[in-house]
């Protein structure tokens, strides 16, 4: 009975295998397509099936890692086992990297490849799997596996037929974009894999230009949001940014679209600051005066967006140059004045005022009366830290100011009960302005 069961098993895995040539004979010959990649993926699956009945060590030695599971690149386990067009097994990570490289053959065979589709091997991965979890050895990490979600092929195949609809018609193109916009905003697969696609950046971004960047308010607007959702994630803060085109037309949308387009640009200009390097990239762009320009015009949701850029790329004093010669301080001042984001303005405006040109600027008696008062009403103690930190950098070799600032000490005690109960730095520059002042005035008394 034994022996029966096992000559039908061996007819249906050779009848499966049968099947298998045949429909790679058609992805190499017709191309691919969904239906057929789903159609090989069952034959894999059910190979599988057939070979885990089998006992695993398949007249090898179990204690033994069989070759078969070793990516011929690597030489180890494989965590995601993939067939390349040629009929060759390798891991993911390594034959795309060959792949991407622009190699058009398989390493193994030297066959010159018709495509550059991986499909996954269902049959070595479970076949990987089962002698793994046999001989309790944790299982090779999946390329796939990103953020706990996993990207099949169909997925792949997917967001490739999307971005090849962005060199197609103008009704087509905004179908993907926006079909593009909610994936990497849900899936953080897509967001992961997305630049290991090739040229996958500039595909994206091909129907926009920067002399028409909003031509189409729409499609604009879920092409740059798109861009927005991709810079999220940590490894494409470096590919999206480095693209020629990405900041030119972020910067340009900063500028022209909908308020949401505005915003988003302003956003994703936020996220890819992240990144040191990016933050001279965006500052020689030419996008740090439409930045501010948005803080401008007054737009609640825009100006956070737009205030968070501009405190992400103060740090790079290029950048805090630049701001203070095209009068960042001013405006950020009025903005506080006017008790709008105080707490995230006064961030930035402590920066900023430890560049000449902003100390210039802000060394007026009602700015000084202005931080003086903040820091009595706030409850922040953030707040009150970068009052005190704009104040020392001011007024501290300023003599007209520092009279200024003890005429209030004297009635109010500000400094003195700052110097007692704020922060570290607050002790300090509260304790740095008194010190000063009594150096400078040592007739003034502040206790």
């Amino acid at each position: 009975m034994a022996e029966k069961e096992e000559l039908e098993a061996t007819g249906e895995e050779t009848e499966l295998k049968k099947e298998l040539q045949r429909v790679v004979k058609t992805i190499l010959e017709d191309g691919n397509g969904i239906e057929i990649t789903i159609e090989a993926m069952r034959i894999f699956s059910c190979l599988a099936e057939l070979m885990l009945k089998k006992p695993l060590g398949l007249g090898m030695d179990d204690t033994v890692l069989p070759e078969k599971f070793k990516c011929p690149l690597s030489g180890e386990i494989m965590g995601d086992p993939v067939v390349l067009g040629s009929g060759q097994t390798y891991d993911r990570p390594h034959i795309q990297k060959w792949l991407n490289e622009g190699n058009l053959t398989c390493p193994l065979s030297k066959q010159v490849l018709s495509h550059s589709i991986l499909t996954p091997n269902c049959l070595v991965r479970e076949l990987i799997s089962h002698w793994c979890k046999k001989r309790g050895i944790a299982l090779p990490k999946s390329y796939q596996d990103i953020d706990g979600e996993m990207m099949t092929e169909v997925d792949r195949m997917h967001l490739n037929s999307l971005l090849e609809k962005m060199s197609s018609s103008l009704s087509d193109q905004k179908e993907a974009a926006k079909e593009l916009r909610r994936l990497t905003k849900t899936t953080p697969s897509y967001r992961a894999s997305f630049c290991e696609f090739t040229n996958a950046i500039s595909r994206l971004l091909s129907p926009l230009s920067e002399t028409k960047v909003e031509s189409d308010p729409d499609l604009q607007e879920d092409l740059i949001t798109t861009v927005l959702n991709l810079s999220i994630h940590d490894n494409n803060k470096k590919p999206v940014a480095e693209n020629p085109v990405v900041i030119p037309l972020l910067t340009e949308s900063l500028k022209f679209g909908t308020i949401e387009t505005r915003r988003n640009a302003a956003a994703a200009l936020f996220t890819l600051s992240a990144l040191d390097s990016n933050k001279f990239i965006i500052g020689n762009s030419g996008a740090l005066a439409p930045l501010l320009q948005l803080l401008c015009e007054g737009h609640p949701l825009a100006m956070k967006d737009a205030a968070s850029a501009i405190f992400n790329l103060c740090p790079v004093y290029e950048n805090k140059a630049k701001f203070n010669e095209i009068g960042a301080a001013k405006v950020i001042l009025q903005k506080i004045k006017d008790g709008i984001l105080v707490n995230e303005l006064l961030s930035i405006l402590a920066m900023l005022s430890t560049h000449h040109k902003a100390i210039d600027e802000l060394g007026d008696l009602d700015t000084l009366h202005c931080l003086l008062q903040i820091i009595r009403d706030s409850s922040s103690d953030s707040t009150k830290e970068n009052c005190v930190a704009i104040l020392y950098n001011v007024c501290l070799n300023d003599l007209t100011l520092l009279m200024v600032v003890k005429a209030e000490e004297i009635e109010k005690h500000t400094l003195a009960e700052l110097a007692d109960t704020g922060t570290t730095r607050a002790r300090r520059k509260a304790s740095g302005i008194i010190e000063k002042m009594h150096k400078a005035l040592p007739t003034i008394h502040t206790t």
